[in-house]
């Protein structure tokens, strides 16, 4: 299927976009826009309103006039019904949103149900807490009679900035979070994949979410994004994106001492053992690299592997690989579709170099797609195999689809390999061994690890990370406590 021939989405028609704040679409003061590209034909299908300073400060002061008003006589019960609300408009758009992010940053339209289903569960979720969170009373030792007890309260005003790699379900962990909790947000989308976000702020207000509650700012990091990070009415900015520019964003709180969540980059490490069924881990360590076209800040791009089965092992990872369909993200059947930009296809194809001059031997892959799909920023899903855990394509963050094999003899050498790197959000174990999967599961230094299993997320549980792939919790109850502060209250009755 030719994605130029497909009709666009409505939200497209125009393709004139400017930010959500105050429940009303607002054009910049600069009338300066970007363009926003079908990473599948690199053909131009938006602009985007170029915001900064001046949009961020509208923005925020609409969130903290929301906050301090109507927002915060808003009950548990309602707001529970507000994301109820909103789960329904989900259902009932959630094609659509898939669809934006399909023409929008490459998603093929196969990721998008498991991505809305997803999301499904996260507002469950949410509404859930937005009914289950609070405070405590405390015995005390104070001479008299005296009530003890501690209160939990909204933070106030969200910064979110979100990442291009999977924009909706960026935007559902901050917008959640503050529709469960009380607090409301400004949203900074990446200026490569906005769409889906600019439509979602439109359809909460239709679904009840009052004016100022949930805005969106788009532009450009270092100027939307920076105003936002640094913005003294900001109280919390949850941030995902690079380590980079995370440490930007620390720098950038000390303006209030805004609190933050970071969720940076990642190089996990995905270990296969001789004892592993391959049957099932040769595919779940593919789809941990190539999933979302190898753009997931938890892919597991280093995979080592017991070196008694390693020719094994890339046999059938180059087979497996070879079979991967990559091309249009319209087409149904298609599992890998194209990496975000121009930009992104040029430092993922520098990488695949790297690894050839360093000395890896590419086992599949390693070339840009032209033919039907020229135009557009397809790559082929790589393996290197016989790859030293020193060089640069195992230990930096590339985010595409390129698999690393690295071989190791034994569980300590593979603990060691796996935990010399700077990063620390994701890992995995394949084995058949219950002492071998304990003792790799406490043993990897990162913030989520699966056993004989890769990337399965639930929002109850959550995840995090460790080391330079930043801190703060997504999901599950100790999310919500990011949105919260906690009091504590002396009641005397003497």
């Amino acid at each position: 299927m030719n994605t130029s021939a497909a009709p666009l989405p409505s939200f497209l028609v125009d393709p004139d976009k400017m930010h959500f704040i105050d429940g009303a679409w607002l054009a910049s003061a600069s009338g300066q826009t970007i363009e926003t590209r079908n990473p599948a034909t690199g053909e131009v299908i938006a602009r985007l309103a170029r915001g900064g300073q001046e949009e961020i400060d509208l923005a925020v002061a609409a969130a903290r006039r929301a906050f301090e008003g109507r927002w915060s006589r808003i009950t548990p019960s309602q707001r529970h019904g507000l994301l109820m609300r909103a789960h329904a408009i989900m259902e009932l758009h959630g094609d659509e949103l898939a669809l934006l992010e399909t023409y929008d940053m490459g998603a093929p339209v196969s990721r998008g149900l498991g991505i809305r289903s997803f999301i499904l569960k996260m507002i469950e979720y949410f509404a859930a807490q937005a009914m289950n969170w609070g405070g405590e009373t405390i015995p005390n030792s104070l001479p008299g009679q005296f009530t003890t007890m501690t209160i939990k309260a909204p933070v106030g005003v969200i910064g979110g900035i979100i990442p291009w790699n999977s924009p909706m379900v960026g935007a559902w962990w901050t917008i959640g979070g503050a529709l469960a909790t009380g607090c409301t947000v400004v949203l900074k989308p990446a200026e490569d994949a906005s769409l889906s976000v600019l439509r979602l702020a439109e359809l909460l207000a239709e679904a009840g979410i009052p004016d100022g509650v949930v805005n969106v700012v788009t532009g450009l990091g270092a100027e939307a994004g920076a105003a936002l990070a640094v913005h003294a009415d900001v109280d919390r900015i949850a941030f995902t994106g690079s380590t980079v520019t995370g440490r930007e964003v620390i720098r950038a709180s000390a303006s209030n001492i805004k609190r933050l969540s970071l969720e940076l980059g990642g190089k996990s490490p995905d270990i296969v053992f001789a004892d592993a069924d391959l049957a099932k881990a040769v595919p779940g360590a593919a789809m941990g690299v190539f999933n979302n076209s190898g753009q997931i800040c938890y892919a597991g791009t280093r995979v080592f592997v017991q070196r008694s089965i390693q020719e094994e092992f890339v046999e059938r990872m180059a087979a497996f690989t070879s079979t991967l369909k990559v091309g249009s993200p319209l087409d149904p059947d298609v599992q890998l579709g194209p990496l975000i930009s121009e930009r992104q296809l040029s430092r993922v194809l520098e990488y695949i170099e790297i690894g050839s001059f360093e000395g890896a031997s590419l086992a599949v892959g390693g070339k840009r797609l032209t033919g039907n799909l020229a135009g557009g920023y397809f790559v082929e899903p790589t393996v290197f195999d016989n790859v030293d855990n020193g060089m640069r394509v195992a230990q930096e963050e590339i985010f595409g689809p390129v698999m690393s094999v690295i071989p190791f003899d034994d569980g300590e050498e593979a603990l060691r390999l796996a935990n010399s790197i700077e990063y620390g959000l994701g890992g995995a174990v394949w084995t058949d061994s219950v002492s071998t999967a304990t003792r790799m599961m406490h043993g990897i230094k990162a913030g989520q690890v699966w056993v004989n299993c890769y990337g399965q997320m639930d929002p109850a549980v959550g995840f995090g990370g460790c080391k330079l792939s930043g801190y703060g919790w997504k999901g599950g109850s100790e999310h919500l406590e990011g949105f919260l502060y906690k009091k504590a209250v002396t009641i005397s009755a003497n």
